[in-house]
């Protein structure tokens, strides 16, 4: 495989030269459907108020679904208007910008577009090169490209200004229309309309109907006290899965080659303890492929990372069933099925025992009393499993990778641990987790050179002028955070890993310039991530329980990192896990 990608990505160099460029970059419009983080500067610290303040320095956030504007020292000259309609047209800002036809990008063909580029055998490029060709698109052509000639898809426009990004962020409105899965919106509006009928959840929906949904699951998922409520059982589940690692160790201390399904087993026990008030029974030991913990991990990664095959390579399915798309659905039944047998087992549990009286009510017991309609809850836990499963995944895999490799990181880290933590059994607690700031930094940082989600897209509501252009609604713009994320216009020393850049001073941070918007993989505004707070409380968990009891080493071939859904380390993680000292 890795002759053919090197070979593509000849071939795409070659064609570059000749400005036709390879058409499967549009598979960065696949982004992090179930929302949008508010700023970068939360994704490692948003556990506790004071993390928010802790993080100021990058960005300001809020709980409210718009929230307050972010403090941005670009703000002055980047934060123009963003009137609609007519009044647009009238601006000098718009007269004086050049035709849309005139943005430069890789040139279509007749009747086939760009979309031959994704075909099999005369395609240039397989998916996983994504995150490469992003960034020969903007090596190519500068700082905004048009791909149009997408069938059955709008242009993708590419901006690489981190000052055009936080005005389309700033300019989008209360109801952001995100580039969707059209896969999935299929099957909710049409094949299974019988179960969702109105009620379409937060991925994959737009408009109205989001913005409804979105309020009615909204509060209790991000309250800093229903976070705080699963600390403890997420930490027990953490505490199985490390005791899990153990026995997996081979006789040179090493995790099996697909150590990488073990993560996924941790991922989806810690979200079924959050979101469907339960254990599922994923650690435990000698898993059968056909046992439902498998399956529904199995069902997860087949329909995240089939997406970019069924909406660009091929996507005759829209038209007709094909065995892909037959294959799709069948996964997405078993999702609503598992989803429904677990929430209908809560339900009944709840109207038998009543709330809980040991403190505060689970995410579950908040959703149902609220709303008293189980299939709101039964949604929102199949949003926040069908995307977090991977996500959260693909975002440890980097992150250990990162570790393991980088041995002087490791142990300042390890030495940030064992001053919170003296002991190596210490429990963990909110207050603890709030002083872990070397950790969380090093987390930002390999977001912001290895981000799991290589860019955000918004679909354009409204013509706007962008980079001196004049862009018609309906537009996709999608935000390379990949990319723009290690630029040294908007990141001081962008090429260098350097968890410091986001410390402040009295923590022994460099002061590093670092644009707010220009690495914001999961997105800014009123779609930040759902999930947002559960997934950083389960990492930072993981991290904190394994850091101070192990080291960690990869003493074989150095990975590259590809895209399936995520972008992740491309290959077996066999990493050697001994006590630490």
């Amino acid at each position: 495989m890795s002759g053919v990608r090197g070979l593509s990505v000849n071939l795409w160099r070659n064609s570059v030269k000749s400005n036709v460029v390879g058409g499967r970059v549009v598979a960065a419009a696949k982004f992090h459907e179930i929302g949008d983080h508010k700023a970068f500067a939360t994704k490692s610290g948003a556990v506790s108020s004071d993390n928010v303040r802790e993080n100021s320095s990058a960005a300001a956030t809020a709980d409210t679904a718009t929230g307050p504007e972010m403090a941005c020292p670009h703000l002055a000259t980047s934060s123009r208007s963003g009137s609609s309609g007519a009044a647009v047209h009238e601006t000098s800002e718009w007269q004086n910008a050049l035709p849309y036809n005139e943005v430069p990008g890789p040139k279509p063909i007749p009747i086939l577009g760009n979309t031959w580029r994704m075909m099999p055998i005369i395609g240039q490029y397989t998916i996983s090169d994504v995150a490469k060709i992003s960034s020969l698109l903007h090596e190519q052509y500068g700082r905004i490209v048009r791909f149009s000639g997408l069938i059955g898809r709008p242009d993708l426009l590419f901006i690489y200004d981190a000052d055009e990004i936080e005005k389309c962020y700033r300019n989008e409105g209360a109801t952001p229309f995100r580039p969707s899965m059209p896969s999935l919106v299929k099957y909710k509006s049409e094949i299974r309309k019988d179960f969702f009928e109105d009620i379409g959840g937060v991925v994959g929906v737009h408009g109205e109907p989001w913005r409804q949904f979105r309020s009615r699951v909204q509060k209790p998922v991000l309250q800093l006290s229903t976070i705080r409520r699963y600390l403890k059982p997420l930490e027990v589940v953490t505490n199985d899965f490390l005791e899990r690692c153990e026995q997996l160790l081979d006789e040179n201390s090493e995790l099996p080659e697909d150590f990488d399904n073990e993560i996924h087993k941790w991922s989806l026990e810690c979200i079924g303890r959050v979101a469907l008030d339960t254990r599922l029974g994923c650690l435990e030991p000698n898993l059968s492929p056909d046992s439902e913990p498998q399956q529904i991990i199995d069902a997860a990664k087949y329909a995240l990372r089939n997406v970019a095959t069924l909406e660009l390579k091929a996507p005759y399915w829209r038209y007709f069933p094909t065995p892909l798309w037959t294959h799709y659905v069948k996964n997405m039944n078993f999702f609503v099925e598992v989803c429904m047998k677990y929430i209908g087992n809560a339900t009944e549990h709840l109207k038998q025992q009543g709330p809980s009286r040991d403190g505060e009510p689970s995410l579950l017991e908040k959703v149902i009393l609220a709303e008293k309609n189980e299939k709101v809850a039964t949604i929102m836990a199949l949003d926040l499993i069908l995307v977090g499963i991977d996500t959260i995944s693909m975002a440890v895999c980097s992150i250990l990778y990162q570790l393991a490799t980088r041995p002087a990181e490791q142990q300042k880290v390890r030495e940030e641990l064992k001053r919170i933590l003296p002991e190596a059994d210490d429990d963990l607690s909110i207050q603890r987790l709030d002083q872990m700031h070397y950790l969380k930094a090093f987390i930002k940082e390999v977001f912001r050179m290895y981000s799991t989600v290589i860019g955000n897209g918004r679909t354009l509501q409204e013509d706007t002028v962008i980079c001196g252009y004049r862009i018609p609604k309906g537009v996709q713009a999608v935000f390379p955070t990949l990319v723009t994320g290690q630029m040294e216009e908007f990141v001081s020393d962008a090429t260098t890993f350097k968890p410091e850049r986001w410390l402040k001073a009295s923590q022994g941070g460099t002061g590093d310039q670092l644009h707010p918007f220009a690495s914001l993989p999961y997105g800014y505004g009123a779609r930040m991530c759902l999930g947002r707070r559960f997934a950083d409380l389960e990492m930072q968990i993981l991290l904190a329980k394994l850091l101070r009891n192990y080291k960690l080493e990869y003493n074989h071939k150095p990975l590259d990192y590809a895209v399936t859904f995520m972008y992740a380390p491309d290959g077996p993680l066999r990493f050697k896990m001994t006590r630490a000292e």
